[in-house]
């Protein structure tokens, strides 16, 4: 018993108390560690939430900050408690660099979403042009942009796809200009023309700044080609832009303006008469 009792004593006043320090010292390490970890998560949420970041934006470098000081602390009390961490390290470099190669696609996806939710080229909402997909932006996620098309289709496309596309806002400026092109007859007077156009653009809705704009675009063969500008709400652009496609005809009608189309005139010259001598 007293050689069992002389052991510990050994062991304690050696290796014991040194284990037993790092012990105490990991455990202060590990307390004080993850109260700094949460001050810092909330400092920076805080922070982020002032920004103008998508949610899933800071929510990603929440998340991925989260992660890196969780392994910065894990790293700190192995080493604290004489664990070599060398092999840690690399092994965790490798196992990067294969799930890295692995999920490549992935990873672009997702590179280029936190570039899509810092640079902002469109927010939630927005109508956008994507390469050839046209919609409202309904989400912007890690790896996809969801866009509703006007005939309600989702369409989700790659991150990826979405940076290396031209994109193209409606919606950044608020308004939204229509624009059409609309023909007449060469007998109506041009400045007749050129206000009962500008006089079917004043529906509901329609903007009168800026002032709906019409003016002559060229002459053609058959019709002198008129071209009418205006202004609407983006969120009502379309109806706008109806109601005064629907309206040109009206106004037409009513101030006696032809609208042309495409038409040959035939003539047809009598026949000569004969000369009458019978040959």
């Amino acid at each position: 018993m007293d050689n069992i009792k002389e052991v510990f004593l050994s062991w304690f006043s050696g290796a014991g108390s040194h284990f037993l320090d790092n012990t105490i010292r990991a455990v202060l390490t590990l307390v004080v560690g993850i109260l700094l970890i949460k001050a810092v998560l909330r400092l920076l949420k805080r922070a982020l939430e002032k920004t103008r970041l998508e949610k899933a934006a800071y929510g990603l470098i929440l998340s991925l900050t989260k992660i890196g000081l969780y392994l910065l602390l894990g790293l700190s009390l192995a080493a604290g408690l004489g664990i070599d961490v060398t092999g840690f390290v690399a092994l965790a470099s490798v196992l990067t660099l294969a799930v890295s190669l692995a999920l490549q696609n992935m990873l672009t996806n997702v590179l280029g979403g936190f570039a899509l939710l810092t640079t902002h080229p469109f927010h939630s909402g927005d109508f956008v042009d994507i390469g050839d997909q046209s919609g409202t932006v309904t989400a912007i996620d890690m790896t996809y942009t969801r866009l509703m098309t006007p005939d309600n289709k989702v369409v989700c496309i790659p991150n990826s796809t979405v940076m290396s596309a031209t994109v193209v806002n409606y919606s950044a400026g608020g308004i939204r200009r229509a624009e059409l092109k609309i023909s007449a007859s060469y007998d109506a007077p041009t400045q007749k023309v050129i206000d009962a156009l500008v006089l079917a653009a004043t529906v509901d809705n329609a903007l009168l700044e800026p002032a709906p704009f019409a003016a002559v675009e060229s002459y053609g063969d058959n019709a002198i080609q008129y071209i009418l500008r205006f202004w609407a709400k983006t969120p009502e652009y379309w109806d706008v832009y109806f109601q005064v496609n629907q309206r040109v005809k009206t106004v037409f009608d009513q101030q006696g303006i032809q609208m042309t189309y495409p038409h040959l005139n035939v003539h047809l010259d009598p026949p000569e008469e004969s000369s009458g001598n019978g040959t």
